[in-house]
């Protein structure tokens, strides 16, 4: 008694994929609250230790990695 698997030949389903992809792009979004102008030896800029590069870019790329996380772990419902 074979079952025929066409459907299941990958570990993962297109909700899988939606999910690592909306993660992705919640990674890169924190990254780029990250980014900004530097200090340099003539001029020191104070913004490198604002709030948004200091607290909520790191909190928004934490986010994105875990439900990258989740993306991986989550079964597919056909399983």
């Amino acid at each position: 008694m074979e079952k025929n698997h066409s459907n299941r030949d990958f570990a993962f389903d297109k909700t899988n994929f939606i999910l690592l992809a909306v993660g992705m792009v919640i990674v890169i979004l924190g990254f780029v609250l990250m980014s900004g102008g530097s200090s340099s030896a003539e001029a020191f800029n104070p913004d490198i230790f604002g709030v948004r590069r200091t607290k909520v870019a790191p909190a928004i790329c934490f986010i994105g990695f875990v439900s990258m996380i989740y993306a991986i772990v989550k079964k597919p419902k056909d399983c």
